[in-house]
C-alpha cells in the first residue's frame, strides 16, 4: 500500500496539541509564566523594555519575542497565528485588548488569564471549542495555581457537547449547538442517536449524566423523561428545520472511505462533482469522509492528488494484487484486463476501511461523466468500524512520584490533565484522581496487567489520541516506560507515530531517602528482589556484588505474601559485608496517609514488617545514624 498525506506527522502533532503564545508586560508576569513557557515550549511575547530581564532565563530554554509600541497594536498579528493565548495581565485589561478581535467561538483562539502571582488561571474565552478550559488546567498545574472554569457543564463533571468528538477527529455538523448545550447545562434529558464512531466517550460519563441512548422504548411503568434536545452522531447528513420542536446537532465521525478510479487526465472539477452528487444522493456528509483510496497506478494522478490536498484527506493507494483479493459486488473483466484487478473503486474503498466485507459498502460503484469535463470517475464508498482521527498520537510516560500530589512535578500534572486518555494501575489512578478532568478516557487495570496496559496505551496512541501512561515513582525505574518502548519495538515502531515523551517523577528510593535523612550521598544502586522477570540466581549475584563493593543499596519489591525468603537471603548477604549496626531504613508508602518509617540495623531489619510497598535502604560501611537521621558521608568535611 502507498499512502500519502497532506500533513506531516510533526504538523499533525502541532495541530493536535495547539500552538500557544504567552504574553507578559511586567517583570513579575514574565517570571510567573516561565514554568509554563518552558514546559509547554511556548514563546513569550514581551515589550522591548523587558528584553534584558528575559535574557537571564535564556539558558533555561525560554523563547522570547519582543514588540515595540503598544500591545493593543501588536496583538492582532498573533490573534490568528496561535491557537492559544496565555496572558499574565489583569482580566479587565485582557477583555479590552481582545474585544475588537473576537469573531466567533469556533475560530477565535483560546484565551487564558493568569494573575501575576500565578495563583489562578482563568479560562476567559473559548473554553470548550478553543480548548481554554483544558489549557487553564494545564497552566495551573505548571504554576501550582488553581484553574477557574466557569462553563455551565463543568459543575456537572461533563465536557462540552461541542468538543466531545474532538479526540476522535469527528467533524462538527450543523444544528443549534447553543440550545443543546443549554439543555445539558440545565440537566434536561438529551437523546443521543449514535450510528457510527467510538462510544468511549459514553463509557466515561458521570453516573448522573443527562443522556438517553438511541430510541428507548417504554417498559412497564418506567417512562423516561421526554428529551429536550437531540444529538446525532452519524455519517448521514441531516437537515434540521429552523422551527423544530427541540434543538438538534450533529457530529460526523470520519468513517467513510471513498474508493475512486478515473481515466488518466480526468478533471479535478469532475471528481468534485461526482463526489458531491453521490454524497447528496445517498444523504452522506462530506465531513464524514476519512480519505480517498485508489490503485497505486493512480498515486500520481494530478486531479486525485489535488482533490486530497484541497480537502486535507489522506490518499491510500493499493497494488492490484491487494485489490484483486477483495470480493466486490460489481467486478469488471474490462478493468481486470486493463489494470490487473477486477475492481478499483469498490475494492479500494473496502480495503481502506480495514475490512474485507462487501457489506461495508455504503455506495456501490458509480461511473460519472459530464460533457463539460474531461475524463470519467468511478466512485464507491465504504464505511469503517473505527473512525479516522487525522492526528498523530502521543504517548506521555509519566512518573507520579510517591503518591502525594504535592510531590508530583508540574510537567507530570500537566501531561495527565492534558491527555485525551490516562492508562494505569487502579491504585495509582485513585491517587491522581483530582488531576483528571471531564471527558477524559480513564482506563484503570489490575496490577498484574502491565502488558495489557502497554498494549492498550499504544493502541489508543496509534489511533491518534494523546495518552498518559502513569506509574508511581519514576516511569523509567521498575515501571511502565521500558515495557511500553519494548512493545513499540516489537511492533516495528518507526520512532514518530506515535511520538513518545518521558515525564520524570520522584523515584521511590529518592522519596524514602528524603524521609530519613541523606543515606544516598555516596555511590548507591537499586536492586529489585522480585524474581518474576529476573532469575533469582542473577539477583543474588547482584546483591553479593553490591554488598562487596560497599554500595548503599535500595531494595525494591522486597517481600510479598508468596515471596518471603528473598529478603532473608539479602539480609544474610549484607550481614556478611557490613557491621551489624549498619543503619537500615524501612520506608513504606512514603508521603501517603498510611506512611510508616522504621530506622533499624542490618542485624535487626527482619524483626520489622516489610512488604511490597516498602523500600529498604541499606547503608554502606560509612553510613551513620545521628539525631534520628541516616547519613552517608560524601567526604566534603575534612577531619
Amino acid at each position: 500500500m502507498i499512502q500519502s498525506s497532506t500533513e506531516s506527522p510533526a504538523s499533525l502533532a502541532i495541530a493536535h496539541q495547539g500552538r500557544s503564545l504567552t504574553i507578559a508586560t511586567t517583570a513579575t508576569g514574565l517570571k510567573t509564566l516561565i514554568p509554563f513557557c518552558i514546559g509547554h515550549s511556548a514563546p513569550l511575547l514581551i515589550p522591548q523594555k523587558l528584553q534584558v530581564e528575559a535574557e537571564q532565563y535564556t539558558a533555561t530554554g525560554l523563547q522570547t519575542v519582543t514588540y515595540s509600541g503598544s500591545l493593543r497594536e501588536t496583538l492582532p498579528q498573533y490573534w490568528q497565528t496561535y491557537d492559544q493565548l496565555v496572558f499574565a495581565l489583569a482580566t479587565g485589561a485582557v477583555v479590552r485588548l481582545i474585544a475588537p478581535l473576537l469573531n466567533h467561538k469556533a475560530t477565535d483562539p483560546a484565551v487564558v488569564v493568569v494573575d501575576e502571582a500565578g495563583q489562578f488561571a482563568i479560562s476567559l474565552c473559548g473554553g470548550h471549542q478553543g480548548g481554554a478550559d483544558r489549557l487553564a488546567q494545564q497552566v495551573a498545574q505548571y504554576l501550582g495555581g488553581t484553574p477557574i472554569l466557569t462553563g455551565a457543564a463543568n459543575h456537572r463533571n461533563l465536557s462540552g457537547i461541542d468538543v466531545v468528538g474532538e479526540p476522535f477527529g469527528w467533524v462538527k455538523g450543523g444544528g443549534d449547538w447553543t440550545g443543546v448545550s443549554s439543555a445539558i447545562a440545565a440537566g434536561q434529558a438529551v437523546q443521543v442517536v449514535q450510528e457510527a464512531g467510538s462510544d468511549l466517550w459514553q463509557q466515561h460519563l458521570p453516573p448522573d449524566h443527562p443522556f438517553q441512548w438511541g430510541w428507548p422504548e417504554v417498559s412497564g411503568a418506567a417512562v423516561l423523561p421526554k428529551p429536550q434536545a437531540r444529538v446525532w452522531i452519524s455519517p448521514i447528513q441531516r437537515q434540521f428545520s429552523p422551527g423544530a420542536d427541540l434543538p438538534k446537532v450533529q457530529w460526523h465521525p470520519r468513517v467513510l472511505w471513498v474508493g475512486l478510479g478515473c481515466e488518466r487526465g480526468t478533471d479535478l472539477a469532475l471528481m468534485e462533482l461526482a463526489l458531491s452528487q453521490v454524497c447528496q444522493a445517498h444523504h452522506l456528509a462530506k465531513a464524514a469522509i476519512a480519505g480517498i483510496a485508489s490503485l497505486d497506478l493512480k498515486a500520481d494522478e494530478v486531479g486525485l492528488v489535488q482533490l486530497c490536498q484541497d480537502h486535507g484527506w489522506p490518499l491510500r493507494c493499493f497494488s492490484a494484487e491487494e485489490l484483486q483479493a477483495i470480493l466486490v459486488p460489481n467486478p469488471s473483466s474490462v478493468v481486470n484486463q486493463a489494470v490487473g484487478t477486477p475492481s478499483v473503486a469498490e475494492a479500494a474503498a473496502i480495503t481502506a476501511a480495514s475490512t474485507t466485507n462487501p457489506a461495508s459498502l455504503r455506495v456501490q460503484k458509480q461511473v460519472i461523466r459530464h460533457p463539460d469535463y474531461a475524463g470519467a470517475v468511478t466512485l464507491a464508498i465504504a464505511e469503517a468500524e473505527q473512525e479516522y482521527t487525522g492526528r498523530n498520537g502521543h504517548l506521555w510516560l509519566v512518573g507520579t512520584g510517591p503518591g502525594n500530589l504535592d510531590q508530583m512535578t508540574p510537567a507530570a500534572k500537566a501531561a495527565i490533565t492534558g491527555a485525551d486518555a490516562v492508562v494505569g494501575y487502579r491504585l495509582y489512578m485513585d491517587l491522581i484522581r483530582p488531576l483528571l478532568r471531564p471527558g477524559q478516557i480513564i482506563e484503570a487495570m489490575p496490577i498484574t496487567q502491565e502488558q495489557q496496559r502497554a498494549e492498550r496505551a499504544i493502541e489508543l496512541a496509534r489511533w491518534g489520541l494523546s495518552v498518559a501512561v502513569i506509574s508511581s515513582g519514576d516511569c523509567g525505574i521498575y515501571a511502565m516506560a521500558g515495557l511500553v518502548l519494548e512493545t513499540l519495538q516489537a511492533q516495528g515502531w518507526e520512532g514518530h507515530s506515535p511520538t513518545v515523551e518521558g515525564v520524570p517523577g520522584i523515584s521511590a528510593l529518592q522519596s524514602a531517602a528524603a524521609r530519613v535523612g541523606a543515606p544516598l550521598m555516596h555511590d548507591f544502586c537499586a536492586i529489585s528482589l522480585s524474581d518474576l522477570l529476573t532469575p533469582w540466581a542473577v539477583i543474588e549475584q547482584r546483591l553479593r556484588a553490591a554488598a562487596e563493593a560497599d554500595f548503599v543499596v535500595a531494595l525494591y519489591n522486597p517481600k510479598s505474601q508468596q515471596r518471603t525468603e528473598q529478603i532473608a537471603i539479602a539480609q544474610g548477604i549484607f550481614a556478611q559485608h557490613r557491621p551489624a549496626n549498619t543503619p537500615v531504613a524501612l520506608v513504606r508508602a512514603a508521603y501517603r496517609p498510611d506512611e510508616r518509617i522504621i530506622v533499624t540495623t542490618v542485624q535487626a531489619m527482619l524483626d520489622h514488617p516489610i512488604d511490597m510497598l516498602t523500600t529498604v535502604l541499606i547503608g554502606n560501611r560509612s553510613t551513620q545514624l545521628y539525631a534520628g537521621k541516616v547519613i552517608t558521608p560524601r567526604g566534603y568535611r575534612v577531619n
